[in-house]
């Protein structure tokens, strides 16, 4: 699915098992009955995506308390995104996606322009999922200091 296919609200969210840091399978479904956030992200152990992160993880509670689960997606290996979590001590699931086929179901992978170079990669953009598996809301471009507030935001007020 090409970025210009990117599911939006309203529509069924591409279910996907995944190994997690630890080498663990997990899927979407493991989570029905609880709204999800899935955040795709470049890179583990970047800088933005490091404030990203970080901005997730200090904001862990106020998403507990909203019944939300944090799911974040790159195309880096179980190990590196352990190493990730160890580093910034992370208190949600990072999920690897080698090969970027649940990047391209979610059509979050395509070109990208870095530095005068273009090449395929992860684009930024987050997705809120309710507890029946279905899209309630897509963040195309993510702020990655304010994105924990931008996304509580949204949740707070819509669901």
């Amino acid at each position: 699915m090409s970025l210009e296919q990117r599911p939006e609200a309203g529509a069924k969210a591409p279910d996907f098992t995944l190994l997690d840091q630890a080498g663990q399978s997990v899927s979407l479904s493991d989570f029905k009955g609880k709204h999800v956030l899935v955040y795709f992200y470049p890179k583990a152990m970047t800088p933005g995506c490091t404030v990203q992160a970080c901005g997730l993880r200090d904001a862990h509670q106020a998403y507990a308390d909203n019944s939300v689960v944090v799911l974040g997606i790159s195309p880096d290996a179980p190990a590196r995104l352990q190493k990730f979590a160890q580093k910034e001590n992370l208190n949600f699931t990072l999920l690897s996606d080698e090969d970027h086929a649940v990047a391209d179901a979610y059509g979050v992978w395509g070109p990208k322009k870095f530095m005068g170079r273009v090449f395929d990669g992860i684009h930024r953009i987050s997705f809120i999922v309710d507890k029946e598996g279905v899209i309630r809301h897509v963040f195309p471009k993510v702020k990655t200091a304010t994105h924990h507030d931008d996304v509580l935001n949204w949740i707070q007020q819509n669901l």
